[in-house]
């Protein structure tokens, strides 16, 4: 299969992923059958029209509508392409173009309130640069791994500089790169790892937890199920801190297989479901681009008419070589 193909899969999955994830974000698990009493199926509601229980918000999130996830994939995508390399500085640049869920007591609130592209955190370990790092796994191979970890760093930086936050971009940027290559998900998963680990010596960590271990723990206790169910996995791994937020997402892309079935797990589990599903979804959907629901992006598509792909299929002719 075209590794062009593979690309535009991950990022229509990608964003669909973020759109139908952002319906229960924040949600407890109890609280997602009040809303959805059925679960989530897909998009509830019209294209375009505000989700219900957004209604009167300080903003009023629409159905189909992506959130920062997706703006800020495109902001490093476009600073990739502009550099040809992940610059930390570039990629500064552009996020501070971004004003979806910019307000206080978020990680980029306080670049933005800064307005130097080359500043850098000391600290931070949330999942937010993780949910912008894919472009990464389009430029670089996997193998050429110290690259796309100094790349996931570089990607970081700006606004995480937490050792969770460094590792956690390069395990979900090589499991990209591994999965646009069309290896089996069990050796996406060892890449993942690998890169994971190798960013610890960037950002060492200050805690027994690390990425890598938490994507072996969830991966195997899930992977060891015969059937994956929402009401189950949220029991032990409820996606509200980095330790269960990226590794969830990688678990269920290598054990579904399936963009789709990976973005409606995640939609179902509340938490950080919109980060979980566009994460996990590019995965899938690079490793099985025919699992990638049209329907969801055209619905993404009409909604928010981003250049997402417009950015990421040019990025795709830069790849290196391995």
């Amino acid at each position: 299969m075209r590794f062009e193909v593979r690309v535009i899969a991950s990022f229509k999955a990608l964003a669909a992923g973020d759109a139908i994830g952002k319906q229960t974000e924040t949600l407890p698990f109890r609280d997602i059958r009040k809303w959805y009493p059925s679960g989530i199926t897909g998009f509830h509601g019209r294209p375009g029209d505000v989700i219900p229980r957004y209604a009167g918000k300080r903003y009023e999130w629409r159905v189909g509508e992506t959130t920062d996830d997706t703006e800020q994939t495109l902001a490093v995508a476009k600073a990739l392409l502009l550099r040809g390399e992940a610059s930390h500085e570039e990629i500064g640049r552009q996020l501070l173009q971004c004003k979806k869920s910019l307000h206080p007591g978020v990680s980029l609130w306080n670049f933005v309130q800064a307005g130097d592209p080359a500043r850098t955190a000391s600290s931070g370990d949330g999942c937010g640069a993780a949910m912008r790092a894919a472009p990464l796994g389009v430029l670089y191979p996997s193998g050429r791994l110290d690259d796309l970890v100094r790349g996931a760093y570089e990607c970081s930086i700006p606004t995480h500089g937490g050792s969770m936050a460094i590792c956690a971009a390069a395990a979900v940027a090589a499991a990209v790169s591994a999965a646009l290559e069309g290896r089996p998900g069990p050796e996406v998963l060892r890449v993942a790892l690998r890169a994971s680990r190798k960013a610890e010596a960037l950002r060492p960590p200050e805690q027994p937890t690390t990425i890598a271990r938490s994507i072996e723990q969830i991966y195997f206790d899930l992977a060891g199920k015969k059937h994956l169910a929402a009401e189950e996995i949220v029991q032990q791994y409820f996606p509200g801190n980095p330790q269960t937020i990226v590794p969830l997402a990688i678990s269920l892309a290598v054990i579904t297989g399936s963009a789709e079935a990976t973005t409606l797990l995640a939609a179902n589990l509340g938490g950080d479901s919109d980060s979980v599903a566009s994460i996990g979804s590019a995965i899938a959907g690079a490793l099985h681009p025919h699992t990638v629901n049209e329907e969801w992006f055209e619905a993404v598509l009409g909604v928010n008419g981003d250049s997402l792909l417009d950015v990421v299929i040019p990025l795709s002719s830069l790849r290196r070589s391995s």
